[in-house]
C-alpha cells in the first residue's frame, strides 16, 4: 500500500520534525511505500495538500491531530476524499486518544478509522486488515471504527518496551531541513531535533491530557538506544542541539543521570534544552550539575499559577513557595530557566491572574509563555467546565493557546486578553530580559520566526472586538524599536531596521476568514517573510 501520513498545518510556531509519524512509518516502512509529510513545515493547506494526493494517489491517508487541528483536519479529510472517495482516511493522536466518539462524529463520513494510544505496534496489523479487505478489526489495538451498531473503541496499547519501537525513520522526516523555529524558539547551535527518553505521567493536573494519551506508568528507552539515537543523528544528519521533550524525563532521577553521563561521555559537544518541562520537584544538585556538564543550557518548567489556590484547583502538587526555591536552585547551577504560565483556569480572577504575572517578573527567568487555558477533552477540568455548562461557551473555531477559547465565570474574553499581552510585554520590555533575549537571536531568519511568534502570542486577536488599546499598542511598538536598536547596534548593515515602527489598531483586529490557519504577517515587520520553508 502507499500510505502517506500528514502533520497538519496550523498556527503554532513550533516547526519541528513529529517523532510520533517518524515511529509510526518505521514500523510500516518494511511492508508498504511510506511518505510523511509536514504541512506546518511547508506552509500547505489543505487544498495545495489535496493536489498532493492527487499527484502521488495514495491508497491511505493518516492524519496526526491535536484539539486544535479540528478545524484542519475536517477540510484535510474534506480535501482527500474530494480527489478520490477510495482513499482511506485515518486520524490519530491526542484528540482520537482523548474523545474517540467525540473525534468520530466531529469528522463525520469524511473519516473512516481513527487510533487511540500508541499505535506504533498495532498500525501494521490494522493495514494488513486493510488489504485483506477485513469487514470488522476486532482485536487490533486502538483502532475506532463502525459497524452497523454504531461507534466501535478498540482498547488502546501501552508499549511496554521502547526500544522494541526502533529507531524513527529519520531519513523520511529528515530533522536536518527543519528551520530556527522549533520548540522552545532559541538555541544555541543548529540543526536541532527532539528526542524522547520515557513516555507516561503519573500525575494528575487537571489540565493536562498526557496521563490520557501515554498512560500513567513511566515507561524508558534503555541508555544504549538513547546513545546510539544522538549518535546517528550527529553523525548521519549533522545535529548539534538536542532537545529533550519527555513529559516527565527528571521524574526517574536516576535513569536521568544515567542519560546525562551517557552524553557526557559521547563528548560530541552538543548542546542540550528541555523545552517540554521538567518537574522541579525531581531534581538534586547532582543531576543539575550533570545536566550542565553534559551541555544543558536551559530548561523549561511548569509553574502555570502564581496564586496557592488555583495551583491546589489544579492538583500541580507545589505551592508558590516551593517553586520559588526550585527555579533558584536551578540558576545555582548555570542553568537558564524558562517557565510556562496559564492564565484564565476556571475559578480565576484578574486578581489572581495578576499574582501569576507579578511572580513571572519576581522569578529569576530568562523567558515566559503566557498560555489561555484550554479545556482539553478527557481532562478533570474539562470535566468540570462542562459540568458547569462552560463547556457550550468555548470557542471551538478559535481552540488556540494564545486566543482564549475559554474564559472563567465573570471575566470578559477581552479581559483576559488584554492581561495575557500585558503580561507578556510587561515581562519582556525589562532591561535584563530585552537585552539577555535580542542578544540570543542568532540570525535575521531567526528573528523573523521570532516575529512571527510575537504576532500570533501578543498582537493575533481572533475578534476585532478585542483589539490592543492604545496603550498596548505603544508597548508593542517599543518592544519592537528596542529589538530593532539593539539589533542594529551588533550589525551595522541593519540600520534599516531603527526605523520607527507604527502598528496601526485596524491591523490588529481579527486574523483572517473562520478556520484561517495560514500564517500571518505583524504589521510594521517590513522586513520579516514568513514564509516556512
Amino acid at each position: 500500500m502507499r500510505v502517506l501520513l500528514v502533520k497538519p498545518n496550523n498556527l503554532s510556531d513550533h516547526i519541528q520534525p513529529s517523532l510520533g509519524l517518524g515511529y509510526l512509518a518505521q514500523q510500516i516502512k518494511k511492508e508498504h511505500d511510506v511518505d510523511v509529510f509536514d504541512c506546518i513545515k511547508a506552509n500547505t493547506t489543505p487544498e495545495e495538500l489535496a493536489r498532493i494526493v492527487e499527484v502521488s494517489r495514495p491508497d491511505l491517508v493518516g492524519v496526526q491531530c491535536y484539539t486544535f487541528d479540528i478545524p484542519n483536519v475536517k477540510k484535510i479529510l474534506r480535501a482527500v476524499k474530494g480527489v478520490s472517495r477510495e482513499t482511506i482516511t485515518v486520524v490519530g493522536g491526542a484528540h482520537m486518544s482523548s474523545d474517540p466518539i467525540g473525534a468520530m462524529r466531529d469528522f463525520g463520513p469524511n473519516l473512516d478509522f481513527g487510533f487511540s494510544g500508541e499505535g506504533e505496534l498495532s498500525f501494521p496489523e490494522f493495514l494488513r486488515a486493510i488489504e485483506a479487505e477485513r469487514k470488522r478489526f476486532d482485536g487490533i489495538a486502538g483502532v475506532v471504527w463502525r459497524n452497523d451498531d454504531g461507534i466501535v473503541i478498540n482498547p488502546p496499547m501501552l508499549i511496554s518496551d521502547l526500544d522494541a519501537l526502533g529507531m524513527p525513520a529519520l531519513e523520511l522526516i529528515r530533522p536536518d531541513t527543519y528551520p530556527e523555529s522549533q520548540h522552545g524558539a532559541f538555541y544555541e547551535q543548529f540543526p536541532i531535533c527532539p528526542i524522547i527518553t520515557t513516555r507516561g505521567c503519573p500525575y494528575s493536573c487537571t489540565f493536562c491530557s498526557a496521563p490520557i494519551i501515554s498512560g500513567k506508568k513511566l515507561r524508558h528507552h534503555s541508555v544504549d538506544y538513547i546513545r546510539e539515537l544522538i549518535l546517528r543523528l550527529y553523525h548521519r544528519y549533522g545535529i548539534r542541539e538536542i532537545h529533550i521533550v519527555d513529559d516527565n524525563f527528571t521524574m526517574d532521577i536516576a535513569y536521568a543521570k544515567r542519560i546525562m553521563r551517557a552524553i557526557i561521555d559521547l563528548d560530541l559537544g552538543l548542546s542540550l534544552a528541555m523545552p517540554n518541562g521538567i518537574r522541579m520537584d525531581w531534581l538534586d544538585d547532582e543531576l543539575l550539575e550533570l545536566m550542565k556538564a553534559a551541555g544543558v543550557y536551559v530548561v523549561s518548567v511548569a509553574v502555570e499559577s502564581g496564586n496557592d489556590k488555583i495551583l491546589k484547583a489544579m492538583k500541580k502538587a507545589t505551592t508558590v513557595a516551593a517553586i520559588r526555591e526550585n527555579v533558584a536552585r536551578i540558576r545555582r547551577h548555570g542553568l537558564d530557566v524558562a517557565a510556562f504560565f496559564i492564565l484564565g483556569y476556571p475559578g480565576e480572577t484578574p486578581e489572581t491572574i495578576r499574582d501569576t504575572i507579578r511572580l513571572s517578573r519576581e522569578l529569576d527567568l530568562l523567558r515566559a509563555n503566557f498560555f489561555t487555558y484550554l479545556p482539553l477533552p478527557g481532562t478533570r477540568s474539562y470535566d468540570q467546565v462542562q459540568k458547569e455548562g462552560g463547556i457550550a461557551k468555548v470557542d471551538w473555531d478559535n481552540f488556540l493557546f494564545m486566543a482564549a477559547p475559554y474564559t472563567p465565570e465573570g471575566m470578559t474574553r477581552k479581559t483576559l486578553l488584554s492581561l495575557k499581552r500585558r503580561a507578556f510585554l510587561g515581562f519582556y520590555l525589562r532591561p535584563k530580559a530585552f537585552i539577555r533575549n535580542v542578544l540570543a537571536i542568532r540570525s535575521y531568519r531567526h528573528l523573523k520566526f521570532l516575529m512571527r511568534r510575537f504576532y500570533h502570542w501578543v498582537l493575533m486577536t481572533p475578534n476585532p472586538a478585542h483589539g490592543m488599546t492604545a496603550e498596548e499598542r505603544s508597548w508593542a511598538s517599543r518592544l519592537w524599536s528596542r529589538v530593532a536598536g539593539l539589533l542594529s547596534a551588533r550589525r551595522p548593515d541593519a540600520a534599516q531596521l531603527t526605523e520607527p515602527i507604527t502598528i496601526p489598531a485596524e491591523s490588529l483586529r481579527g486574523h483572517g476568514s473562520e478556520n484561517d490557519m495560514r500564517p500571518h504577517t505583524a504589521v510594521g515587520a517590513a522586513h520579516a517573510d514568513y514564509a516556512l520553508a
